[in-house]
């Protein structure tokens, strides 16, 4: 028979209550750190802490479905089966009951946590229900309040400096029709402005030159913008993605590799700027020669690859020489856009004299696309097209989500916890020499690395059983990727799990 673990608490020195499983003690010496900022994000009906009724992960019903679903398709991805309906704020639950703290969140999805009330209500608005009930092909006949809706809901947390849009559904689709935008606008500057030829127009159907353009995007080892044909040309994260898919010859730059602590190593820090910087330059240098550079597309931080960091002054000086080069600058925000870093988009960090020519987005916006800059704007109609180009209906939940955060000012929220959570790590990275490494992030959106791939696997397991629900990115490396309603009592309840795994565990 399964056993059942209950609920505890327990007081920290700072009076910080944390909930607890009894299947360890509160033996955590981290101490909890306060910061002033609104509780107002929490979630009615939200769970106390994790709950933890079986004795493995998966659970008995999990697995069995697992077992259902081996029969239709290749389950190996899935982790867990959901119960949405009872899953609340930031607690997910299984189909066995048991109930996790997620500090991954969908792979970063979820701006608001499980089934927020604003969402609900959003819903069940009489007023909201077409854009639920008819999904219109937008590129030809949008709804009528579609400009309304683009202008209340994505343009009014736009980058600064880009004012037009192209929503689409996912983020790969966004970089793939970015990619796109790009072609042509570099195209175009080639040609002056002037129509295609009829050389370009008939050499185009047959796959060949001066139609089909031998032109190429530039992208860093260790990024990932998608699975799609195109984006996973510029996607270097693992080879499970890429394998036995023929791709472009298109440039690879080298992505800085920091040693951390960051303040002990700046000397060596910023000779991987200049070096990786200096890579870029030859790189589209050489490439003018035979498959011309017209795009390059970049992280705020390569998420998939392993949360790499690099530093503002890098970015700038990254925007700068794609500026001198007559390159396109594409910021790939899928994952860091939509507040989890303390900013909007976390490339506002970088205080760039000139925005980035286009930003794309997914994942925490609940729909795709990219801003861009005018100049980036097709001269015809057709040129980035899909049937649906998103989901109207994505813009009403996104309108809800940007009040929210707005009202309950969650990116003050995410800087604060971040910096608990930071902390806190840090805490015990030093507590847990040896076992803990490079501790790094903005906001929640943080990470730190194990010895090894096969510590970071055993980690991720035990913090499941533990009740946390998280994973990994990288070879080594555990990512948390929290909703913008995760405070600094669920950081806390987070760090304390952690400590436990680490302390008995490793």
């Amino acid at each position: 028979m399964a056993a059942s673990f209950a609920i505890s608490g327990s007081r920290c020195a700072s009076n910080c209550l944390l909930k607890q499983n009894v299947i360890g003690k509160c033996k955590s010496a981290i101490q909890c750190r306060q910061f002033s900022v609104s509780s107002a994000c929490q979630v009615a009906g939200e769970p106390d802490g994790p709950r933890i009724l079986t004795q493995d992960i998966p659970g008995p019903k999990s697995t069995a479905l697992k077992n259902d679903l081996n029969n239709l398709q290749n389950p190996a991805s899935v982790q867990l089966f959901i119960n949405y309906g009872k899953s609340q704020g930031n607690y997910l639950c299984d189909a066995d009951d048991n109930m996790f703290l997620d500090v991954y969140n969908q792979i970063s999805s979820m701006p608001l946590g499980y089934n927020h009330p604003a969402l609900i209500e959003a819903v069940r608005k009489p007023e909201n229900l077409q854009a639920f009930v008819n999904r219109p092909a937008l590129g030809v006949l949008p709804p009528n309040d579609f400009v309304d809706k683009l202008n209340v809901s994505l343009m009014s947390i736009a980058p600064p400096g880009l004012k037009e849009i192209q929503t689409m559904a996912c983020g790969s689709c966004s970089n793939e029709n970015a990619f796109k935008a790009v072609c042509f606008w570099y195209k175009n500057k080639e040609r002056g402005g002037k129509p295609p030829s009829e050389q370009e127009l008939r050499s185009c159907m047959v796959n060949e030159f001066p139609g089909a353009a031998n032109l190429s995007i530039l992208s860093f080892m260790g990024g990932f913008h998608g699975r799609t044909f195109g984006a996973l040309a510029t996607t270097h994260s693992k080879p499970i993605h890429k394998l036995d898919v023929p791709s472009f010859d298109w440039p690879i730059a080298d992505f800085p590799k920091y040693k951390y602590p960051l303040e002990e190593f700046a000397k060596e820090n910023a000779a991987e700027d200049a070096k990786s910087l200096a890579h870029v330059e030859d790189l589209i240098d050489r490439y003018k020669k035979k498959r011309p550079v017209a795009g390059l597309i970049v992280e705020p931080i390569q998420a998939e690859g392993g949360d790499n960091h690099a530093s503002d002054n890098y970015f700038r000086k990254l925007r700068k020489l794609c500026l001198d080069k007559g390159v396109a600058f594409i910021c790939d925000e899928v994952q860091t856009g939509g507040g989890p870093t303390g900013k909007f988009w976390a490339h506002e960090y970088w205080g760039l004299e000139v925005p980035p020519d286009v930003v794309t987005f997914s994942k925490k916006m609940l729909t795709g696309g990219y801003f861009y800059r005018d100049e980036f704007r097709p001269n015809e109609g057709y040129r980035v097209f899909n049937t649906w180009l998103g989901d109207p209906s994505k813009m009403v939940l996104l309108q809800e989500v940007i009040r929210v955060v707005k009202e309950q000012n969650l990116l003050k929220n995410m800087e604060v916890t971040g910096v608990n959570l930071l902390n806190g790590l840090k805490d015990l990275q030093k507590k847990h020499s040896g076992k803990l490494f490079n501790v790094r992030g903005r906001g929640t959106f943080a990470a730190m690395d194990f010895s090894s791939s096969e510590a970071r696997d055993k980690a991720v397991k035990c913090l499941h059983k533990r009740g946390i629900h998280c994973g990994g990115s990288g070879t080594k490396t555990l990512r948390v990727r929290t909703a913008l309603i995760f405070e600094t009592k669920h950081a806390n309840i987070f760090l304390d799990r952690l400590n436990q795994v680490l302390q008995e565990d490793f």
